[in-house]
């Protein structure tokens, strides 16, 4: 299927490794040139260089996209911004009674406050041209929250309730705001993640891992690969119809009906 995208500009946020360049794999892969960005610039170099091998512009832009002065620098690199992926790793687990005020206050700057100024910069040139998606990052976590991962629970719930507001006041223009979220894929956040929870257990991190695997119905961790074509699809033209939306993508770890 063409998902007829080829030649638009997306910027995709935290796409050095991970999820955020499974995403931009995918869209490279349907010819749309691409603005990453990540934090350490030789990892996005070498992401880039692959990406270029796909036959598409790539521009590495190498700064914290939680600051003010990286979201100019990123914005400044596209030419106009068709598609937005916004990602970024997720806050440090462990207790909450452990986290500071500056803690809270860092992890909703960089995973609710970030993309909604992404979204206010890019949305506007979205609606003139009538065309424009949005795909958000967020977690698994947003629908079944996870106890040592409160930071990211509060946050990620925060910009999913500004989306579901947002998204239908601009749906009429044929721009589509979503939220992709990720249960359990097998990429450095999840290893660490096995690691504060092997600490907390007082058992190994093999131990830690098999526990969590077992529930997963599809019996495995996803793939950076397979998230990356699920987010293609949602900044296809033909996602048209489909916004406001929380696509969850776990193997079926979700254990609700809704």
């Amino acid at each position: 299927m063409d998902f007829g995208i080829r030649g638009k500009w997306a910027v995709v946020c935290g796409a050095s490794k991970g999820l955020g360049y499974g995403c931009a794999e995918a869209l490279a892969g349907e010819g749309v040139n691409l603005v990453i960005n990540a934090r350490t610039g030789a990892a996005l170099e070498e992401a880039a260089t692959r990406l270029r091998a796909k036959g598409v512009t790539v521009h590495a832009v190498a700064c914290d996209i939680a600051t003010e002065a990286g979201r100019k620098a990123v914005l400044a690199a596209a030419p106009q911004v068709d598609i937005l992926v916004n990602n970024a790793g997720g806050p440090p687990p462990g207790d909450f009674r452990t986290f500071t005020r500056e803690d809270w206050l860092k992890a909703i700057d960089a995973k609710m406050l970030t993309p909604i100024e992404l979204i206010k910069a890019t949305l506007d040139p979205m609606i003139e041209r009538k065309w424009g998606r949005i795909v958000n990052i967020t977690s698994s976590a947003v629908k079944a929250p996870i106890d040592i991962l409160a930071l990211s629970n509060g946050a990620r719930s925060g910009l999913t309730g500004f989306v579901a507001g947002a998204a239908r006041k601009v749906a009429v223009h044929n721009v589509t705001i979503n939220n992709l979220l990720p249960g359990m894929f097998y990429t450095d956040r999840l290893k660490n993640n096995f690691i504060t929870q092997a600490k907390n257990a007082n058992t190994d991190v093999a131990a830690a891992e098999k526990a969590r695997l077992s529930t997963i119905p599809a019996g495995r961790f996803g793939t950076a690969e397979e998230f990356g074509q699920m987010c293609a699809y949602m900044c296809s033209s033909q996602a048209s119809y489909f916004t406001g939306q929380n696509v969850l993508i776990d193997g079926g770890a979700y254990p609700g009906t809704f």
